[in-house]
């Protein structure tokens, strides 16, 4: 049901038209459908007015108020409290005109003479965010229905911290992957009059999705194949690879070393082919894949000092400070950022990488989330995956697959430097390890999602391990003076998550 699929925490949705016109109908639909519970019990709420659905994604509120006389009435059923953090679905929404905010999709029904007694004309009419949001949802529906899924089943799929959502498509007698990503528009400058996500090479449409997917299936990586796109609204429909990971589905998750050896194999398969840093979109457009350049690495870096330390209880660093932590991972970096390059999928770890039995070699990890790749060092992809912020990777299994990565890149390159890659992993995981710490403080902060915090233990103990090498001494020695280590209460915070 396209709109229940798109019903998110804090929505209203309004439902216009006669007694007997279909709103209670498609409330209940609405609510079973987010139940995922085609029999659950859903009564009118004419005589209690308002009742409130404990669904698994959020809460529902469903309100008839076609009894209510006054506002009064509405505020001591606790309409406010109960609407917090809820969506909501009203029937005779012009009895409480003071309680309709402006942002609202009018669902109205009417009987007609020409339609036979059971049909009704539905009109969508969106108010405020939903004019926009509107547009969108009649996007999806028409990209759907023209690649031939119109019959399937729609259902929502856990995301990432992004903006994207993801529903799996049923139609037998397979499934599909439905993307909806859509344009970014850019944030205020805090840089030479560039955005954060200018700064950082961050994809700001589907473009570059495309153009990585096509670009890694013709080399035989395992990325989706895209089936139908709208590009202008930033919807794919997509292969659908599964859901078998590379890690245990225990909690917490426990790596699964011969899988995550497949996924060492496969970057060693991709650093050392001749890859373009150019790629075909269409016929006519074409995506430079961006360089991992010095001023991405340290943007990202800064994060820790423009969240963590906030976090923390740190609110003012000095300029003189601020300026001493960026020539620091400056000179750290620097001759990395110079050096050769690869594609960077940026994004390659546990919750991105899928197993694909029935293939073979390379094709059997698959691979998502790559639309952020920039042309950078081969070393940042390997320090992703071994030191992943959601999954336990101990150090001698690290250390194991770190040797299978070395070994392959040298029967490959008898001139490949182990001793030089050694340096570059431990300082591309510091970097890594420091951004993540600021970006899970940021969703706990501003995005109200304190369950990333579950996860700073883990990523202090992976930045502490990069530190201790001897060619980032003055960066560790910065660190121990100033940046606390998470509270302990940190890694009593549960919750499921997927990617950053």
């Amino acid at each position: 049901m396209d709109i229940a699929i798109s019903l998110l925490p804090g929505d209203l949705i309004t439902l216009s038209g006669d007694l007997g016109a279909g709103k209670t109908t498609l409330a209940r639909g609405i609510i079973r459908f987010l139940a995922n519970d085609d029999w659950l019990e859903v009564p009118s709420p004419t005589f209690t007015l308002l009742q409130l659905y404990e669904l698994p994604r959020f809460p529902v509120v469903h309100a008839d108020l076609y009894r209510v006389k006054t506002l009064a009435e509405l505020a001591e059923l606790g309409w406010e409290e109960a609407a917090d953090g809820a969506a909501v679905m009203v029937e005779w929404p012009e009895r409480a005109a003071a309680f309709i905010q402006a942002d609202r999709l009018d669902v109205s029904f009417s009987v007609s003479p020409d339609l036979p007694p059971n049909a009704r004309r539905v009109r969508l009419t969106g108010f405020g965010a939903w004019a926009e949001r509107l547009t969108r949802f009649r996007a999806a529906r028409e990209l759907i229905d023209t690649a031939g899924f119109g019959a399937a089943e729609r259902r929502h799929l856990q995301g990432d911290a992004s903006t994207r959502r993801y529903e799996r498509l049923f139609l037998h007698p397979g499934t599909a992957i439905l993307m909806d990503s859509p344009p970014k528009p850019d944030g205020p400058p805090i840089k030479d009059g560039k955005s954060y996500s200018a700064l950082s090479h961050l994809a700001e449409n589907v473009q570059p999705f495309v153009a990585l997917s096509r670009g890694l299936r013709e080399r035989g990586f395992s990325a989706p194949e895209i089936y139908a796109a709208d590009i202008e609204h930033g919807f794919l429909i997509l292969e659908d690879l599964g859901t078998d990971g590379i890690v245990t589905h225990t909690e917490p998750p426990a790596p699964i070393e011969h899988l995550y050896a497949s996924a060492i194999d496969t970057l060693v398969a991709l650093h050392t082919a001749e890859l373009p840093p150019k790629l075909p979109v269409s016929p006519r457009i074409e995506h430079v894949i961006p360089p991992y350049d010095l001023d991405a690495f340290l943007v990202e870096a800064e994060l820790l000092l423009d969240w963590y330390l906030p976090y923390r209880g740190i609110t003012s660093l000095s300029r003189p400070m601020r300026d001493y932590f960026a020539s620091l991972w400056r000179a750290a970096l620097g001759d990395i950022a110079a050096g050769p390059k690869t594609w960077v999928l940026r994004d390659y770890h546990s919750p991105n990488l899928l197993w694909l039995p029935a293939r073979e070699g390379v094709a059997q990890v698959g691979i998502l989330d790559f639309q952020d790749a920039v042309m950078g060092p081969a070393a940042y992809d390997v320090a992703s995956l071994l030191m992943d912020a959601r999954v336990d990777i101990p150090s001698d299994m690290a250390i194991t697959l770190l040797s299978r990565y070395v070994v392959g890149r040298m029967n490959a390159d008898p001139n490949f430097s182990p001793d030089e890659f050694a340096r570059h992993y431990v300082t591309l995981g510091a970097q890594r390890m420091t951004k993540i710490l600021g970006i899970f403080a940021r969703l706990a902060k501003r995005d109200g999602k304190p369950q990333y915090l579950a996860h700073l233990p883990r990523v202090w103990d992976y930045l502490m391990r990069a530190l201790s090498h001897p060619s980032l001494s003055k960066l560790n020695s910065w660190y121990q003076a100033h940046v606390p280590p998470p509270t302990a209460e940190n890694a009593a915070v549960e919750q499921p998550l997927s990617v950053p």
